[in-house]
């Protein structure tokens, strides 16, 4: 008997303990639809530039959105709620299971009634604040992260997790400008933290290595050879990426890749002097062994880890893969190239000087080439004031300075926008059929339209687009202009709530977009209107087969990831393993970064949660030198 009342005893402590650990929160089984019917509704209609989340200021942890209105109406009831849970890293340790919970960390007090009179406050333009709890004195020192319960009538109706995504600057697909040709921007991609611009010309080249050796053969190289002889700049950067095939150890396949890199290297600096600003990085071709398996019978190596596969490939294994593997012994070569500049070593007063006697002996084209060597130095000193001193007349066999001087304003600096526009409607007079002021004419109609400048009549503007062809302007040039026209009028018919509009627009973009060459810069803009004017779907559809690739820009890699690495039905895939091996083979701690708290600039450690991510991150990000810190 005294057994059983001890039992009894115990199992009602176990019930006090849960109860006060879930602080009376109502948590439905077979009724949240009822329950939850009001606030799933006003969840689901948040508007897309409504954005939320949580800040942590001295151990207080705060609720932060960006509108009041839809705030108001989640949090209508006095019983309507926050509760945070804090979440520690330690849960995921990779030497012991997760097991999936309601709740996975420490439950706060759950917070009611935020819809109070002064409980929301606001502390900035357009971003308002509510206090939801505090982190307790055990877990301060500790890895944490806040999920967030969101309770309707004191039931839990949402679990959220906060996930720390980068944000991108949204922009048109480069159309560039006319100089002497089209000069593309060539911008970097970059997340907001960061605003780097390349204004180099680029060469990509594949060598291929045989195995166990690090000397290339004269015939693989001399493609490249023979670009270098017949270009007009000189190389201002070499990026190399060697790769060796997967079998064999790492450090002798790290030692292989390094001895060809340096022997390309070597070779390409003879070409010129001063010294070239080299860049190598070195891996194991993992992406295309798995991509170029999969279709054959050893394609059961995928599943298994980069260990197993090694161990596999010996001997006879090794032999009957050799025809795949020779074609993952490689160098990827890019090579970033500086026009060449005879007047490099004047100064720019003095080229001024040069510069206006060639006008006034009309020696047009020794003008032009003076000038394109001003223009780089205002360009790369964002000061207009030398192009005050350059004496052209306003005549029309000058028009081709006279429109380079003028557009050279807009490039560096796009509130110059209106008034380049107003000269070079000027100059058009001089010239009316002069394709290159006609082009720089419509991309700046672009930027006034896009930043609503001054209302733009839409038809007359697509007229004005499709008849630049007969001055001249190439196909894909038009066609990519008319690509931004779509996307342009996207972001206006969504302003006035045209939607039917919108869909027509974002259609044609995503028809139109895989006929025309594009950048990776061209990729990010198009990935980012499709998830904000179409889906998210239609974004990584884009993307997909791009990511793929070893040469994908390292920075557009990272942005699709960003994309979907919260989405378990992709992350599973044995596709998006070869697309983390391709982010791991160019930036092992960048990608374990991503496994870091929200707090130390990671997407979130409870990406952990998803089996194949954790599998993933456990093989390649658990060595003291790959942790994300």
């Amino acid at each position: 008997m005294k057994n059983k009342l001890l039992l009894l005893s115990f199992a009602i402590s176990i019930i006090a303990s849960a109860q006060q650990h879930t602080y009376g929160i109502y948590f439905p089984d077979g009724d949240r639809e009822t329950k939850c019917n009001a606030f799933t509704k006003v969840f689901k209609q948040k508007p897309n530039e409504v954005s939320f989340g949580v800040r942590l200021i001295e151990n207080k942890i705060y609720f932060e959105v960006n509108n009041q209105s839809w705030y108001y109406a989640l949090f209508k009831e006095p019983g309507d709620g926050i509760a945070v849970d804090i979440v520690l890293k330690e849960r995921y340790s990779c030497n012991k299971e997760v097991t999936p919970k309601q709740v996975r960390g420490v439950l706060l007090p759950p917070v009611y009634n935020i819809k109070a009179l002064g409980k929301l406050k606001r502390v900035k333009r357009n971003r308002y604040r509510v206090y939801i709890g505090k982190v307790p004195p055990n877990l301060q020192k500790k890895d944490i992260e806040f999920n967030l319960l969101f309770l309707h009538n004191k039931a839990f109706c949402k679990y959220y997790t906060i996930y720390n995504l980068e944000k991108y600057p949204r922009d048109l697909l480069d159309m560039g400008i006319y100089l002497d040709d089209i000069t593309y921007n060539n911008k970097k991609i970059t997340s907001n933290k960061r605003n780097l611009v390349t204004k180099y010309k680029k060469l990509t080249f594949s060598i291929p290595f045989e195995k166990d050796k690090s000397e290339y053969k004269p015939e693989d190289i001399k493609p490249l050879y023979d670009s270098l002889q017949l270009t007009d700049y000189h190389i201002k950067k070499i990026d190399i990426k060697a790769y060796a095939s997967v079998e064999g150890s790492i450090e002798r396949n790290t030692e292989l890749q390094k001895q060809r890199a340096t022997s390309i290297a070597g070779s390409l600096q003879s070409f010129q002097q001063p010294d070239i600003l080299t860049k190598i990085s070195t891996s194991e071709n993992w992406v295309e062994f798995f991509n170029d398996i999969k279709k054959t019978r050893h394609k059961k190596l995928i599943s298994l880890s980069k260990k197993k596969v090694k161990a596999k490939l010996v001997h006879e294994y090794a032999a009957s893969l050799e025809p795949i593997l020779r074609n993952h012994r490689k160098a990827v070569v890019v090579l970033s190239l500086e026009k060449k500049d005879q007047y490099k070593e004047l100064h720019v007063d003095q080229l001024i000087t040069l510069f206006n006697k060639a006008v006034v002996k009309d020696q047009l084209t020794e003008a032009s080439h003076i000038q394109n060597s001003i223009l780089e130095r205002v360009r790369n000193d964002l000061s207009p004031t030398p192009l005050k001193k350059m004496k052209i007349p306003k005549k029309k066999k000058y028009v081709k300075l006279l429109a380079k001087n003028c557009i050279i304003k807009y490039l560096i600096n796009l509130r110059q926008t209106l008034n380049v526009e107003k000269e070079l409607l000027a100059l058009e007079k001089l010239e009316p059929n002069n394709k290159r002021i006609k082009y720089n004419l419509a991309v700046l109609k672009f930027i006034v339209w896009k930043n609503r400048a001054r209302k733009i009549d839409r038809d007359q503007f697509k007229r004005e687009i499709l008849n630049l062809k007969k001055y001249g302007i190439s196909q894909d040039l038009v066609d990519k202009m008319i690509i931004n026209f779509h996307i342009v009028k996207a972001m206006e018919d969504m302003r006035k709530n045209d939607l039917k509009g919108k869909d027509t627009s974002v259609a044609y973009v995503l028809k139109s977009c895989e006929k025309i060459p594009l950048s990776d810069f061209d990729y990010l803009n198009l990935s980012q209107f499709l998830t904000y004017y179409g889906t998210v779907y239609d974004a990584i559809d884009i993307l997909k087969s791009k990511v793929k690739e070893i040469t994908v820009d390292e920075d557009l890699l990272f942005y699709y990831l960003n994309l979907t690495i919260t989405k378990n039905e992709l992350t599973k895939t044995k596709v998006y393993r070869m697309i983390m091996l391709n982010a791991i083979n160019m930036n092992q701690k960048r990608f374990c970064r991503l496994f870091n708290s929200a707090l130390k600039k990671g997407v979130t450690f409870q990406l952990l949660e998803d089996d194949y991510l954790r599998a993933t991150y456990c093989e390649n990000c658990t060595n003291s030198d790959q942790k994300g810190i």
